[in-house]
């Protein structure tokens, strides 16, 4: 509807707007307005007729107007407002304010009916709907209630014979009628219910109608001008002229706009709309079944194949394709092509292609149209004048002077017409192979169906390929013919689409996100994913990179192309009397389940039922199971999307809130299996608090199964939306436990020192602190204390790690205390404090309890805190000197974590493993364990540990004797681990590259990376430091033969591992410094060293340190 200010601009008094709003004149009030109500308002004379004339057309024309009997259309539900795409026509009589000054009232009423009959006669032939009369202008809607996949085809086609309808009227005095004809397409709500008794109408709100009203006045008479959304959806299809961008009032930015002069001249439908497409994806082996029937065609074995398909998966291009395939080979071709505007029109696809054939023009004459068809037809048949008096007929050319009438009754008439196209078929057959294309033959005509019985049952013995295309609702009736085959088109695979998105783009790559929402949505349908793939691109939220696009903000949900809308409400619409509950399941989601729709919707089961059978039946959604417990999914996500986006958001909001309680209220086992689906709900119903409640849950029971991008994405949705509630305790709870939350599923993801780990913990704890909850507290600093610990800030860590023991002291609290010693032995062992380290272990040994304790695992750091507890207390076993004992806490570590089958647990435990089997020397062993972490983090997404795995491989190669492989795999992963920020540990993976650079004879580079590890004392990290200065030792040894600085090396060695009672690095440092006593040729002072160390070991005796120093001994 156009509101008071769109029909005064449409009379030419912008002025007046303000005057009219600001004393309260709208529709309702206009029709009682009097001439001196007029004088008020301050209009002179001239603009009081006009709006008095106008007026006077306004009920009663619209009463008295004498409507042509539309077409069958399928009948509205009982309606309420809709989002949906619309395209509006505002028709406007040219001049209609003279004519009203210089007819007498009743003489202008019949102009106006006249022209009022003669357009909605046209509008109604398109099945448009004539929205509102308002004398000389008619404003008219297509999409509406009942949308076609053409909307806007129709409105041009309609709008076209309008302004040629009102050209042949003229008024009592012989004044020949024009029109200005205005058209727009976009999105807008349609179908409130605005004013009362006769006035009230259903308005369209949003910007369309206005500017297909003010495109009107860019028209010349008879014309029609259209908007560039609607060009969008029709070029190829008319003749246009680009008139450029214009300013139009009341639109900010310039509107581009289009003069369409007429329909263009295109072979087919295809074509017009699609031209140049990209090359056919998939299809090979629908290709060479073509390809086979056509060797028998050319064998002299006339073939016929039926091609089904859904709109849009590929029937034309694959005949394209197959017309490519056979370009150079002689044959005749033929296309024709069904039209859904001429269903009713006897031949009419034959008529186009015998048009095409002959070159027939719009402006030739009568006998340049009949010399034209003379010359084609001699061509074909060398006896014509039988057939061109038929031919001539069909295609209403005169014949008179030339040929004799045909004094035929009509069916004889039609019977030698038919025969006449079947010669010329078998004429052009004689000469070569033919290939005949029948395409849309769901819009086929009876008179073209009959012509085709005919042509199939004669074409066994003529070389002939007959394909017909067609939708799956069309069923043909050729099937039972012998030389007949079916070939229906499937949906293409990921591949095949993906194939289609890159040739779409250029070639240039799209963000992985994005590729992955086109073809989840478009789902194996060629034309969606074309059309998604260019609106994406046009979408401005991707910025080109040269060789590949980047996301340049975040991604909102895919929109549906305008291309594709028309098409996909139209199958909706052909269902509208169930169409709401489609709309419901659509809110539900993809799938949606018997019981639950019956929930919602309050249907009785024999109700229910017959509406989902409609729906199963027009194939729009497929079922599973027998009601009532069957699933129902929508056959195609863009349909889904489609049902969904029609509802008003205010609607939605009520349909996910009723959807919400009633799951959370009857369906309990759902919401505890899938608590990110009532989230959904709430979240769509505008319910945030309960959304962000079920979102925490979400990601809480995620985070559970080690399911770590859904639990990112469950907390994140949930930190989203808790950020829109206002400030209350309950908020800032809900927001703690979503951070912390967040913190754990990053630690297994990104890593201890992801910055996304100190960012969520560092957030709960300024949180914590607000509210003054101090077991929250713990649980953020507990988070922070283990990014600062792997990030290398020990003293930091230490730290924090102290004030979490103070709080579990303070609390008594049994779980916090076990999970601040948690904290500290994993600190103090990379302090190099190992009886520190011990202290913290063996209370955790002594008092975990696996059955209470796991449940720490999800609250925390992510990893079981017995598994942690075992994983540190073998490594201190193995630097204390016992290496078998060590081993067999390993192995407890590891049947304790496969028994809890928590991944990321599994992965450190087997890490773990893998560093003791390294220490120990025993390579073939370490590759064992190391496959199964490797395949571990990859299925899981344990990004830390499986960079880890890479460096340990490397170290595996090394001491396997593959130093140049093993340095190369060592470099990588220490790059991987440097840029996610772990530094715990790094000083002895730079120790152990640097020793096998000395082993490859590159000493100089092994000192630069022991240099860079000595540094890294400065910040309080010791971990395993002796190792560090014996290797140093050896570096300067093998680089220049400096035996008095390597001595002093390997001396500090010595010393600092008995200081700290690492019984297995003395060893080591002890064997290097004996080596070069022996080598100085001191070898009493030798043995002096390495004797002692060696005879203090009780177990290991088989590893190789203990074997190296047991032969040096015996030398």
């Amino acid at each position: 509807m156009l509101d008071i200010a769109s029909w005064l601009a449409h009379l030419g008094l912008d002025k007046y707007i303000e005057t009219f709003t600001a004393n309260e004149v709208d529709f309702s009030a206009l029709r009682h307005l009097t001439e001196d109500d007029l004088k008020e308002l301050g209009l002179p004379l001239g603009p009081r007729r006009k709006v008095l004339a106008a007026i006077a057309t306004l009920d009663a024309d619209a009463r008295s107007m004498p409507t042509p009997e539309p077409a069958p259309v399928p009948a509205p539900p009982v309606r309420g407002a809709e989002r949906r795409q619309l395209t509006v026509v505002f028709i406007d009589l040219v001049g209609s304010t003279e004519l009203s000054q210089r007819l007498d009232p009743e003489e202008m009423r019949e102009v106006f009916r006249a022209y009022q009959s003669a357009v909605s006669a046209e509008i109604v032939g398109y099945e448009g709907i004539v929205a509102k009369l308002m004398g000389d202008g008619v404003l008219v809607y297509f999409g509406w209630p009942a949308a076609h996949e053409d909307d806007a085809e129709r409105a041009v086609r309609a709008s076209l014979a309008a302004a040629a309808a009102t050209a042949g009227l003229t008024t009592a005095a012989g004044e020949p009628l024009a029109t200005r004809i205005g058209i727009a397409t976009g999105l807008v709500v349609v179908g409130d219910l605005v004013g009362e008794g006769s006035a009230q109408e259903e308005a369209v709100v949003g910007e369309t109608p206005n500017l297909a009203a003010r495109l009107q006045a860019l028209a010349e008479p008879n014309t029609v001008v259209i908007a560039d959304g609607t060009q969008r959806l029709v070029a190829g299809l008319f003749d246009m002229v680009d008139l450029g961008h214009r300013q139009i009032k009341g639109f900010a930015a310039p509107v581009r706009a289009w003069h369409v002069t007429g329909e263009a001249d295109t072979e087919g439908r295809f074509d017009a709309l699609h031209g140049v497409s990209t090359p056919l994806a998939g299809r090979t082996e629908e290709l060479d079944l073509l390809l086979q029937r056509w060797q028998q065609v050319r064998g002299g074995k006339g073939q016929a194949v039926l091609l089904s398909g859904e709109p849009g998966i590929g029937k034309s291009r694959l005949i394209a394709a197959l017309v490519e395939r056979l370009t150079g080979e002689p044959h005749d071709r033929l296309r024709y092509f069904c039209s859904p505007y001429h269903v009713h029109s006897a031949l009419y696809p034959v008529i186009r292609q015998l048009e095409r054939a002959a070159g027939l023009l719009r402006g030739d004459s009568p006998d340049t149209k009949l010399d034209k068809l003379e010359i084609l037809l001699r061509q074909i048949a060398s006896e014509v004048a039988q057939t061109v008096p038929l031919v001539a007929e069909l295609l209403s050319i005169e014949t008179s002077g030339r040929y004799a009438p045909l004094e035929l009754p009509p069916q004889a008439r039609k019977s030698r017409i038919l025969a006449a196209l079947g010669g010329l078929v078998e004429a052009l057959a004689a000469r070569q192979p033919v290939i005949m294309i029948v395409e849309d033959a769901h819009w086929i005509d009876p008179t073209t169906s009959e012509w085709l019985d005919l042509l199939i049952d004669g074409l066994q013995n003529l070389p002939v390929l007959l394909i017909i295309t067609f939708r799956p609702e069309f069923q043909p009736r050729w099937t039972l013919f012998s030389n007949v085959t079916a070939l229906s088109l499937s949906r293409l695979d990921r591949d095949e689409g993906s194939a289609i998105v890159d040739r779409v783009s250029g070639g240039k790559k799209l963000p992985t996100d994005v590729k992955k929402q086109i073809l989840a949505k478009t789902e194996g349908v060629p034309l969606f994913v074309e059309e998604l793939t260019k609106t994406v691109i046009e979408s401005g939220y991707l910025t080109d990179a040269g060789d590949h696009f980047v996301l340049s903000g975040p991604l909102p949900p895919l929109a549906i192309p305008s291309t594709l809308h028309d098409s996909l409400m139209a199958r909706l619409d052909r269902l509208a009397p169930v169409k709401e509950v489609a709309q419901t399941g659509a809110c539900i989601g993809r799938a949606f389940q018997h019981r639950l729709l019956a929930a919602v919707t309050g249907y009785d089961a024999a109700r229910l039922d017959d509406i989902l059978h409609q729906l199963e039946s027009s194939e729009l959604v497929f079922r599973r199971g027998v009601p009532p417990e069957a699933t129902y999914t929508f056959k195609h996500a863009l349909v889904q999307d489609t049902a969904y986006q029609s509802l008003l958001k205010s609607r939605r909001q009520r349909i996910h809130a009723r959807i919400a309680s009633t799951l959370e209220s009857q369906f309990p086992e759902s919401v505890e299996a899938e608590p990110e689906t009532l989230a959904h709900h709430y979240a769509a119903a505008g319910l945030l608090q309960q959304a962000v409640a079920f979102w925490l849950k979400a990601g809480q029971q995620a985070l559970r199964r080690s399911a770590h991008p859904e639990a990112i994405g469950n907390l994140g949705k949930g930190l989203d939306l808790v950020a829109r509630l206002p400030d209350s305790e309950g908020r800032l709870r809900q927001e703690i436990e979503l951070q912390t939350a967040l913190g754990v599923t990053m630690i297994a993801t990104r890593g201890f020192a992801s910055p996304e780990v100190l960012q969520a913990f560092s957030k709960a704890r300024t949180l914590s602190e607000k509210l003054g909850d101090r077991d929250q507290l713990f649980v953020a600093l507990s988070g922070e204390a283990s990014y600062q610990v792997i990030s290398g800030n020990l003293r930091a860590a230490d730290e924090l790690g102290l004030q979490c023991l103070e709080l579990a002291r303070a609390s008594g609290d049994h779980a916090l205390l076990l999970e601040a010693h948690h904290r500290q032995w994993a600190t103090k062992s990379y302090m190099g404090d190992y009886a520190a380290a011990e202290h913290h272990l063996n209370h955790g040994l002594a008092n975990y309890d696996r059955d209470r304790d796991h449940r720490l695992t999800h609250f925390y750091t992510g990893h079981d805190p017995g598994v942690c507890c075992r994983n540190y207390s073998a490594q201190i076993l193995w630097l204390r000197g016992y290496p078998d004992q060590a081993l067999e806490r390993c192995r407890d570590a590891v049947a304790l974590a496969e028994g809890m089958s928590h991944p990321f647990t599994i992965a450190l435990a087997l890490s773990n493993f893998t560093d003791l089997y390294l220490l120990r020397h025993e390579p073939d062993k370490a590759r064992r364990t190391l496959d199964r972490t490797i395949a571990l983090s990859k299925e899981f997404g344990l990004q830390r540990e499986n960079v880890e795995g890479r460096f340990q491989l490397g170290w595996a190669l090394a001491e396997e004797g593959h130093l140049i492989e093993g340095i190369r795999e060592m470099r990588e992963g220490l790059a991987a681990i440097t840029a996610m920020g772990a530094a715990a540990g790094l000083q002895h993976n730079l120790c152990v590259l640097a020793q096998a650079c000395v082993e490859c004879g590159e000493a100089s580079e092994g000192l630069d990376l022991l240099d860079r590890a000595l540094s890294m004392t400065e910040s309080g990290a010791r971990f395993r430091l002796p190792e560090l200065l014996r290797t140093k030792g050896e570096l300067l040894l093998r680089q220049n033969s400096q035996d008095e600085a390597a001595e002093g090396w390997f001396r500090r060695a010595v010393t600092m591992a008995r200081d700290e009672g690492t019984k297995s690095l003395e060893l080591r440092a002890a064997l290097s410094l004996a080596r070069l006593c022996r080598d100085r040729g001191n070898d009493g002072e030798a043995r002096d060293l390495l004797a002692p160390i060696y005879a203090w070991f009780t177990e290991g005796l088989d590893t190789r340190d203990l074997v190296d120093a047991k032969e040096f001994l015996n030398r």
